[in-house]
């Protein structure tokens, strides 16, 4: 019969400290700003050129939420954190350089 003292197991790195109703407050803010996401949608024609960038915000604190409880990254130590934060900025440096590429190409002309 298994105990649920983890303290001296060595096969669990941490137990789980959250509690139920916190993954169910985090699902219904989830819940509610996927609710928000249909509504600016519905009111893009009035937003115009912010409806773009409300959207990725909505979609960025949505992100957010599930890193820091779903993924645990709450309650991780901060190697962690730097590890997973070094993948979004090697990403804003691919976009970068993307973007830069794009931005300084000549424009060509068919000899045809």
């Amino acid at each position: 019969m298994a105990s649920n003292n983890h303290k001296h197991d060595p096969n669990v790195l941490h137990p789980h400290i959250s509690p139920t109703s916190m993954y169910v407050k985090v699902a219904a803010t989830l819940f509610a700003l996927t609710v928000l996401t249909v509504v600016a949608h519905h009111f893009h024609e009035v937003l115009g050129v912010l409806a773009a960038p409300i959207a990725f915000l909505i979609a960025a604190i949505k992100a957010t939420f599930v890193l820091l409880y779903f993924m645990h990254l709450k309650d991780d130590n901060n190697m962690n954190r730097v590890i997973f934060a070094s993948g979004f900025f090697f990403l804003l440096v691919l976009l970068f350089f993307s973007a830069i590429d794009i931005w300084t190409r000549v424009v060509e002309v068919s000899p045809l």
